[in-house]
C-alpha cells in the first residue's frame, strides 16, 4: 500500500465531501482504539473543525487512558480539534430500569452491549446537529463488510466511512504513518461494549490477520472443505459471522407493492 498517497486521498475525499455538503467538519467518537484514532487524525488533517467525543459507559480504565492520550496528542498537533466528554453511564443505568431484563443472560448482555453503541450514536448525532458536523464512521473493511462486527444503528450509524475500504492491517499502517500513540498501536483491538478489556479476538475467536485471510479466500470462491486444521476453523468462523450479519451489509429490504394493488 502506498500509505502516504492513501492518506492524502482520504483527507481530500473527506474535505471535498464536507465542503460539498456545506458542513463545518466532523464529529468522531474516540474510544482509545486504532480505528477511531486513525479516523479522527485523518479528519483533523482536513483543516476543518473536528470534535472528538469520549462516551464512557462503565469503560475499562485502559480504554479511557488511551482515549485521553490520543485526544491530548491530537489537540497539541492540530488547532482545529476540540473535544468533549459525555459520561453515558447514568443514562445507560436509567435505561435498564425501564426495560425488561428477562431471559437468557448472554442474550440480555448482548442486547445491552448494542444499546451502549446506540446511545453513543445518538450522542454523536446530537453534537453533529448542534455544530453542523458530519458523523465520521470508524469501521474498517473486515468489520463492515467481512464479519459485520459492529452494531446496526450504533457504530454503524454514520454519515460517511473514511476507512471502510481498508483492511485492519492497512489501518495500522496508516496509524503508524500519522503518528497514532504507541499505546494504541500496541493495544489489542476491542469494541469496549461490555465494560471490560475483552478483545475482539476473544469475542470472534479469530485474529484480524486470520479474518483478512479468510475474507480474501472467500472472495476467491474458496469453500470450507478446501482447508483443514486451524485454517478451516477460521474460515468457518468467518463464514458464520458473514452469513449471520448480512442484514447489516445490505440495504434495508423494501416491500414493493404491485401497481395493480395501488
Amino acid at each position: 500500500m502506498q500509505t502516504e498517497k492513501v492518506v492524502n486521498h482520504i483527507v481530500k475525499w473527506l474535505k471535498d465531501y464536507a465542503t460539498n455538503a456545506g458542513v463545518n467538519g466532523f464529529v468522531v467518537g474516540v474510544s482509545g482504539g486504532i480505528d477511531s484514532a486513525v479516523t479522527s487524525t485523518l479528519c483533523a488533517k482536513t483543516g476543518l473543525n473536528v470534535l472528538c467525543v469520549e462516551m464512557p459507559i462503565h469503560q475499562a480504565k485502559s480504554h479511557v487512558s488511551r482515549a485521553h492520550e490520543h485526544i491530548a496528542q491530537l489537540k497539541a498537533r492540530f488547532e482545529n480539534v476540540d473535544d468533549t466528554r459525555a459520561d453515558l453511564t447514568p443514562v445507560f443505568e436509567e435505561f435498564k430500569t425501564e426495560v425488561f431484563l428477562d431471559g437468557e443472560q448472554a442474550v440480555i448482555d448482548m442486547a445491552l452491549a448494542n444499546t451502549r453503541a446506540r446511545l453513543r450514536m445518538t450522542t454523536l448525532y446530537y453534537y453533529a446537529g448542534l455544530y453542523g458536523l458530519l458523523v465520521a464512521g470508524t469501521g474498517n473493511k473486515v468489520e463492515d463488510f467481512g464479519v459485520g462486527f459492529y452494531t446496526k444503528y450504533g457504530d454503524g450509524g454514520v454519515d460517511l466511512s473514511p476507512i471502510a475500504d481498508l483492511m485492519k492491517s492497512e489501518v495500522y499502517n496508516i496509524g503508524e504513518f500519522v503518528k497514532v500513540p504507541e499505546s494504541i498501536m500496541k493495544a489489542a483491538p476491542s469494541d469496549g461494549l461490555f465494560g471490560d478489556a475483552r478483545s475482539d479476538e476473544d469475542q470472534i475467536g479469530a485474529s484480524y490477520p486470520e479474518l483478512e485471510w479468510a475474507m480474501k479466500m472467500d472472495d476467491e470462491g474458496k469453500k470450507v472443505n478446501d482447508f483443514s486444521g486451524r485454517e478451516q476453523e477460521v474460515f468457518k468462523i468467518y463464514k458464520r459471522y458473514n452469513n449471520n450479519n448480512k442484514h447489516k451489509m445490505i440495504p434495508i429490504p423494501i416491500c414493493d407493492i404491485p401497481s395493480n394493488l395501488l
